[in-house]
């Protein structure tokens, strides 16, 4: 099979498609012919080496679509020709950019017959991690504000959607030629995150309940001082290079609830997959896939995932 891996660690020059054996599933595992596979920022760090890999060379890649092609010993959920998708690869493991991947039942769901391949291999990832934020951390309630910063990443455009079938109000902060795309989504406001009255703007829209931060500590003050009493803030991402608290304090008078989290710690990643495929298949949670490549161009897909403005996903097709 044909296989995208990278023999040593660098930028996106380094990864290369090679034939290689087809993987087989062991105990709890399916073998998957993938029809799609998602990229996300997360993939580039272990190709840079900033994540560790079990071996080089590796395969990246944590989402993925497609079909049951072999089960492994242990399997009872799942049969030869079921749709599945899933996420969680790539980490320990090898990954989905491939034409093949064995995959533990743990990170894997069926996929809606109403849902496309693709849709369902960038819904992976950014579908779970908004799950795991709004519901389980924050326990988000109906008519409470939602702030979500990157509103047009693949995790903000996500939340956006999920906020607003809790029934949330939802906020978004994003370059203003995406906020008619993330208003259609379910932004009831979006702002221009460069505006120099940002806290002031967000405050005067009611501040936010619940803070879904993408960016994590380079808005730790913006959030403290917008966030309403009983507010949940959940921090999302690698950014840590800046920013920080001028002012503590305030979290402590208003009971300021803060969760880094990641998608990778979710008790149950197959039933939260459940809960995304349904609201996929009933149009509620759908990805934005703003571009398909084919796994020869997955170096430009990874650069273009940390450097290109866009809403929503980018996806290989093998």
């Amino acid at each position: 099979m044909r296989a995208v891996r990278f023999h040593e660690h660098g930028g996106p020059d380094v990864l290369t498609v090679d034939e290689v054996d087809d993987p087989d599933p062991d105990y709890g595992q399916v073998l998957v012919d993938i029809e799609a596979a998602g990229v996300n920022p997360v993939d580039t760090y272990f190709r840079e080496g900033a994540y560790p890999v079990p071996h080089l060379p590796f395969i990246g890649g944590g989402d993925f679509a497609g079909t049951v092609a072999e089960v492994g010993a242990g399997v009872e959920r799942f049969a030869v020709g079921d749709r599945v998708f899933g996420t969680g690869l790539g980490n320990g493991m090898p990954g989905s950019y491939a034409e093949r991947a064995a995959a533990p039942v743990d990170f894997v769901s069926h996929l809606p017959d109403d849902v496309s391949f693709v849709d369902g291999a960038a819904l992976g990832t950014v579908g779970a991690t908004a799950w795991q934020a709004l519901v389980h951390h924050a326990a988000t309630k109906p008519t409470e504000i939602v702030l979500v910063h990157g509103g047009s990443g693949g995790v903000g455009h996500a939340a956006i959607q999920l906020a607003e079938t809790m029934g949330a109000r939802v906020h978004a902060t994003a370059s203003p030629e995406y906020a008619g795309t993330l208003t259609d989504l379910g932004a009831d406001q979006v702002f221009d995150y460069d505006r120099t009255d940002l806290e002031a703007a967000v405050v005067d829209a009611g501040g936010a309940d619940v803070v879904v931060d993408l960016h994590m500590d380079q808005y730790l003050q913006l959030n403290a001082n917008v966030v309403n009493t009983g507010g949940r803030v959940i921090g999302i991402g690698n950014d840590t290079a800046e920013g920080g608290f001028d002012d503590i304090g305030v979290t402590k008078g208003k009971e300021v609830q803060y969760q880094f989290m990641s998608m990778f710690n979710a008790d149950d990643l197959s039933a939260v997959l459940d809960r995304v495929g349904t609201l996929a298949a009933s149009g509620e949670m759908l990805p934005v896939v703003h571009e398909t490549y084919d796994l020869d161009d997955a170096g430009e897909a990874q650069r273009a995932v940390l450097e290109d403005s866009f809403v929503g996903k980018l996806v290989l097709v093998p």
